[in-house]
């Protein structure tokens, strides 16, 4: 009976201890020889063959049991125990979440977990330096503030963010074991103002301009577009380039085009885009000179020139650069008119003579134009005298007079109309020897009862 009782013995034994040969593999686990969980070995073999669990493992999968079979050693976990575990660890896993900040902003990073177990909060930097444990600061940075810090929660900020911050930051709880969430911290790197170069002097018309533009600082790589006053114009594919700093990047494109007398004084815009810059401009702008032939216009003043007034002929000139030089031309007529920096021909006394065809020659150092212009001098306009204005004056008001006598006559004629047929009407109703009309009117109106003397006289 001693022999058995020692083997058990010694077969608890080899459940519950690891032996000092037992070595730690890399998935963590107590191991002398490989045996699959769940198996049998026989006797012989029980005590060379065991398996050991590391601390991770009896915490998340509960206890392993070990008993005496006929035929060996089993191993088996507790598989309710195995279940409760799962659940605390969920509860016990903290959360954060990725974060992208513009170099020079501010980023908050937020570490939650719903069982804290007892155990207190930590943020790593991607140096496994830690910042903050709980509410205590261990990292002497004065950009590192701590926002929130309960059982739950533990909340930090760090300004004034440089591309050398960038990475993985680590949120621990020491529970058993230690759970970590990540957070991904992506620091964008802001382009530089771009710079135009390629344009040395003033072009000629119909030249062809090629202009490059560059801009660095930019993570990620920035896109670069040209566009010419309103107008876009399609430059080459923006080239990338590392800087040398191994974080930001250096962007370049270039753009070629022919240019017209219409350019002249345009401004050739480089425009970088980039979302640190959430919307905002940063462009340069290049403004060239087109040099062209001038061209000219005649223009008369006065517009419809007459006999006997003064007369300008402006030769209005367009170039770059401005012409400096006039030479005015009659057709028929030798030598030239006049050779001048003035671009006025001056008629001080139109006369029917000057009528003609006028040409003007302006010209810079790109070339000349020559415009025309044809005179018709007019007949000299008729002049109004003095004294039929004051007739036609004269004339108004009288017939305004006679209007109004007319008016009068016709309102008082209607009333001796009216007067004169009732003076007649009360006159028959009256007696004969009334001295007056007015006698008459009132014996006829006292006497109407007295129809037989009553006499009628028709008019």
């Amino acid at each position: 009976m001693g022999a058995p009782v020692a083997l058990l013995l010694l077969l608890l034994f080899a459940c519950c201890w690891a032996p000092s040969g037992a070595n730690l593999s890399q998935d963590g686990y107590w191991q002398e020889q490989d045996l699959e969980l769940g198996t049998l070995a026989p006797l012989d073999e029980a005590i060379s063959s065991t398996v050991w669990s590391s601390p991770d493992m009896l915490a998340s999968q509960g206890p392993l049991l070990c008993w005496e079979h006929p035929l060996g050693i089993s191993w088996k976990w507790n598989s309710s125990n195995q279940e409760r575990n799962e659940q605390t660890g969920r509860d016990s896993q903290p959360w954060t979440s990725d974060e992208t900040v513009v170099a020079g902003g501010t980023v908050v990073l937020k570490c939650q977990v719903k069982d804290h177990e007892d155990s207190s909060l930590q943020w790593s930097n991607p140096a496994q330096q830690t910042l903050y444990f709980g509410e205590k600061r261990a990292l002497r940075d004065n950009r590192i503030q701590l926002v929130t810090s309960t059982p739950h929660e533990l909340s930090i900020s760090i300004s004034n963010v440089a591309l050398a911050d960038e990475g993985e930051y680590t949120c621990s709880i020491f529970t058993m074991p230690v759970r970590t969430a990540k957070s991904l911290v992506t620091v964008l790197g802001i382009p530089q103002k771009p710079i135009i170069t390629g344009y040395k002097s003033s072009l000629r018309e119909k030249d062809t301009a090629t202009l490059n533009c560059q801009s660095s600082g930019s993570k990620p790589a920035a896109r670069l577009t040209w566009r010419k006053g309103d107008q876009e114009l399609h430059g080459e594919p923006t080239r990338i380039q590392e800087d040398p700093n191994g974080k930001t990047f250096t962007v370049s494109s270039s753009v070629t085009f022919q240019v017209t007398r219409e350019d002249d004084g345009a401004n050739i815009v480089c425009s970088v885009n980039h979302e640190s810059l959430k919307g905002a401009d940063r462009s340069t702008s290049q403004r060239i000179e087109v040099l062209y032939t001038p061209t000219a216009m005649i223009r008369p003043d006065p517009p419809h020139p007459r006999e006997g007034q003064k007369l300008l002929l402006h030769c209005e000139g367009r170039g770059n650069p401005v012409p400096q030089q006039y030479l005015w031309e009659k057709e028929g007529s030798v030598p030239p008119l006049k050779m001048t920096q003035e671009s006025a021909l001056i008629f001080p006394f139109l006369n029917k003579s000057d009528s003609g065809t006028y040409g003007c020659t302006a010209t810079s150092n790109m070339g000349s134009y020559k415009a025309y212009y044809t005179l018709n001098v007019n007949d000299p306009s008729p002049v109004p005298s003095s004294s039929s204005t004051y007739h036609a004056i004269i004339g108004g008001i009288v017939a305004f007079i006679v209007f109004l006598l007319l008016i009068m006559l016709i309102f008082l004629g209607h009333y001796l109309i009216r007067h004169k047929g009732t003076y007649l009407t009360h006159e028959a109703k009256g007696s004969d020897d009334a001295p007056d009309a007015d006698t008459a009117i009132i014996n006829a109106e006292g006497g109407q009862s007295g129809g037989d003397d009553k006499k009628e006289y028709f008019i």
